[in-house]
């Protein structure tokens, strides 16, 4: 399965001219593309898909899903790494 999960911008840097962002996803964090939202900001949230940040959230959204996600044990099955205690 191929969700899109929200994660919270935790840093941006530029990669081969391409915007980027460290983003945190519960305890996983992983760099993702920001090109498709160059405008969105370290603490804020967007929707990831296949690497690509595609949609900001509120925070209220974007916690929401990822307790449910965490719940379910989706997180680390959609992002292929176990959570950090």
């Amino acid at each position: 399965m191929c969700l899109a999960v929200p994660g919270k911008v935790i840093e941006r840097f530029e990669t081969n001219g391409m915007m980027m962002g460290k983003m945190d996803f519960d305890g996983i964090t992983k760099n993702i593309c920001l090109a498709y939202i160059p405008d969105i900001q370290i603490g804020e949230y967007a929707l990831v898909h296949v690497g690509f940040a595609i949609e900001k959230l509120d925070e209220k959204s974007a916690l929401e899903s990822l307790e449910l996600f965490r719940n379910m044990g989706f997180l680390e099955e959609e992002l292929g790494e176990t959570v950090s205690s």
